[in-house]
């Protein structure tokens, strides 16, 4: 039994002697199981891996389809290097840029920069007949079920492939690594590099949608919840100018990878960076708050994100903005109008849900803010969250000619929660984290990333909650999300993204460390060493270098806000 190895496989319980070497889509055949959308990866000992992965010592293995998060990522990054392919094979011409960015629409926007026209200096643009070009040789290299091969070689060696292939931000990433190897996929030749594992053949590949969308493409994935179905499509028309926009100042900064990033921190330009990222920000609060004066009859701005959007900090800096234009902003908290805990609905588990919408007492904040706003006196509600009861506050207030209301909370957009409120005296904030930096072209930082780490940093310093506990309950929170937010972001006046350019470089010296603290032997392990891996491809900025003023310290600490 030398060349034997114990592997314990947690879908069904079996316990397996394996080859020694053997890879985990080999594990998968010997296991027993059937998996209908899967396997796309695995867990073994609490880490995702591909299944190109190879087994030597004794593993707990469970098999993971694409319903899982983990699963999901790797059949997406595989699609990406699919369309990457077929870009390739139909546009030789090396000066083709794809970039995946931007998620929306429950897909990916994808900026496509096809070679100039004859006498032309500028990219043309991208036309239906070649997405329908790109869609079909997709579907031809799916149908040929090509192996997808993992290569490991020096980084040296892969720098001076990339740089050969015309491939400058993931030659500008690897250079800023400092690592002796590197992992890289190829698929008949064409080679790429993903920081997550991918699938082992393209035919594994059952569903995917092309479109065209707006000056580039949408690649459209499988919904996670129905996976024989893609994710429908919505129009997020103000998300999608809000990452527009986005990219102009990384445009202004020069700043649209992490290699980038990674340079100008070595350089010594950190500091810059972060003083022109600040004041862009700064600016487009005052630009929110320049509209909401403008707009005559703004008596009540209502501001909503999700978790760890930054939601408090931007309602102070909108307030103080308000102020410069002859506002005087009264805050409202819809923490206050929680209905008793006996009367607060459950969860699908049994559990009080307080994210949802009637959990609030919605009859009286409608009564309160019609009678604040035809100038009438109330006294405001506070609830206790130790007893669990709703009581007076003894706090009475009315408004004055030149206040206006400020309410902050994950549902301040839905519709229902200010149904009997005069709807021309509303103006609605949308904010949230939405990260427009690629780790490099083909490779995109998924948006809830950024809000997980500030919820672990904020969790630890504020509540005392370990990263374990909060990367278990993110899920919740983003069903939550999903019901009760999303839906509602298109029907904002104004979006503002909280996500600071450099930001990540900043927030890891305090990640790390209590990602680091999550235990090999639980289920969150596997997300702390996917973020902790993540994170190791930045370069650190000190946090000394970020303003008082600035968003990041609502969750770093250090504020001169007062929360």
């Amino acid at each position: 039994m030398a060349n034997k190895v114990l592997v314990l496989c947690k879908n069904n319980g079996q316990r397996l002697q394996v080859e020694a070497g053997s890879t985990l889509a080999d594990i998968y055949q010997q296991c027993g199981i059937q998996m209908d959308y899967g396997p796309i990866s695995a867990r073994v000992n609490n880490k995702v891996e591909g299944m190109h992965f190879r087994v030597y010592n004794p593993k707990e293995v469970e098999f993971l389809d694409i319903r899982s998060s983990s699963g999901l990522r790797a059949y997406t990054r595989t699609l990406f290097f699919v369309l990457c392919k077929a870009v390739h094979d139909i546009y030789t011409d090396k000066d083709v840029n794809v970039d995946i960015s931007i998620p929306v629409s429950n897909g990916y926007y994808v900026d496509l920069q096809l070679p100039p026209e004859e006498g032309s200096t500028t990219p043309r643009p991208v036309l239906l007949e070649d997405v329908g070009r790109i869609r079909r040789r997709m579907q031809e290299i799916i149908d040929q079920a090509i192996p997808i091969h993992r290569h490991q070689t020096t980084t040296e060696e892969a720098i001076a492939m990339f740089a050969s292939e015309g491939a400058t931000s993931k030659v500008k990433l690897l250079k800023s690594q400092g690592q002796l190897f590197t992992t890289y996929y190829d698929i008949d030749g064409y080679n790429d590099y993903y920081y997550g594992s991918l699938l082992t053949n393209t035919s594994q590949l059952y569903l995917f949608g092309l479109e065209k969308y707006f000056d580039g493409l949408l690649l459209r994935i499988p919904s996670q919840d129905h996976p024989s179905e893609l994710g429908e499509m919505t129009h997020q028309d103000k998300m999608f100018g809000i990452f527009k926009e986005h990219h102009s100042w990384q445009d202004i900064i020069g700043l649209r990878t992490i290699g980038d990033l990674n340079e100008a921190v070595g350089k010594g330009y950190a500091s810059q960076l972060i003083q022109v990222s600040e004041a862009l920000q700064e600016k487009k609060i005052s630009r929110i708050a320049d509209e909401i004066a403008g707009r005559k009859g703004v008596r009540m701005v209502l501001i909503a994100g999700p978790s760890s959007s930054g939601k408090t900090t931007t309602c102070k800096r909108l307030s103080v903005q308000l102020m410069i234009n002859g506002m005087k902003p009264v805050p409202i908290s819809l923490d206050d109008y929680f209905v008793d805990r006996d009367k607060t609905p459950r969860d699908a588990q049994g559990d009080y849900d307080y994210e949802h919408l009637h959990a609030l007492n919605l009859p009286l904040l409608n009564e309160q803010m019609n009678k604040l706003l035809k100038g009438e006196e109330v006294e405001l509600p506070c609830y206790d969250f130790a007893t669990g009861k709703s009581g007076l506050s003894g706090r009475k207030l009315q408004l004055k000619t030149n206040e206006v209301l400020v309410v902050e909370g994950i549902h301040a957009l839905n519709p229902e929660l200010t149904a009997d409120v005069p709807q021309d005296q509303l103006f609605r904030v949308y904010a949230s984290a939405l990260t427009t930096v690629l780790l490099d072209n083909h490779n995109y930082i998924p948006t809830t990333d950024n809000r997980l780490l500030r919820r672990i940093i904020r969790d630890h310093k504020y509540r005392k909650v370990t990263a374990r506990d909060t990367i278990r309950r993110w899920p919740s929170v983003r069903r939550g999300e999903n019901r009760w937010i999303f839906p509602f972001q298109e029907q904002a006046d104004a979006m503002f993204n909280t996500a600071m350019l450099f930001e990540l470089a900043v927030i890891r010296e305090q990640a790390i460390p209590l990602l680091e603290q999550v235990p090999e032997n639980c289920p969150e392990h596997a997300e702390a060493y996917r973020l902790l891996k993540f994170l190791h491809y930045i370069k650190p900025i000190p946090e000394n270098q970020i303003p008082p003023t600035s968003l990041l310290r609502e969750f770093l600490g250090g504020s001169s806000f007062k929360y």
